[in-house]
């Protein structure tokens, strides 16, 4: 029973929620920018190259023979792959850099110690009182 409590504790722990939440939006970030990329900026970069669809470009190393599949090279989805993985890193490193400039800020702006509370107020008195004696 102890380690269902321990497993409770760790999971609703505010990291593993932020890291779980986390995941999900990028993973659906992800299906976002892959989706540009395969049906907003391929087409048209396709277009301006003489209307090659990127999606279909190969290149067959053995033609297909009987039963036996073609080994081809799909290097149209390997470009695909990296336009979405330059977006994806573009847009972390732009989110990473914002927060840092928070965290800068943050950290410039000076805070102001706060107010004595009654008691030590109440422990300064006797104090000063203490060393007249």
């Amino acid at each position: 029973m102890k380690f269902v409590e321990e497993f409770k504790q760790f999971a609703l722990k505010g990291n593993v929620m932020d890291m779980a939440v986390g995941i999900i939006i990028g993973a659906s970030f992800g299906k976002i920018v892959d989706s540009a990329v395969k049906d907003v900026m391929m087409p048209p970069l396709g277009f301006l190259m003489g209307g090659v669809d990127f999606s279909n470009q190969e290149w067959v190393i053995r033609s297909a023979q009987g039963t036996t599949p073609a080994v081809t090279l799909k290097y149209g989805l390997f470009l695909n792959a990296l336009v979405s993985f330059a977006i994806v890193a573009f847009t972390i490193f732009l989110l990473v850099k914002g927060i840092n400039a928070l965290k800068k800020k943050e950290e410039a702006s000076p805070t102001l110690p706060p107010n004595p509370t009654k008691e030590e107020l109440l422990l300064t008195e006797i104090r000063d009182l203490l060393k007249k004696k």
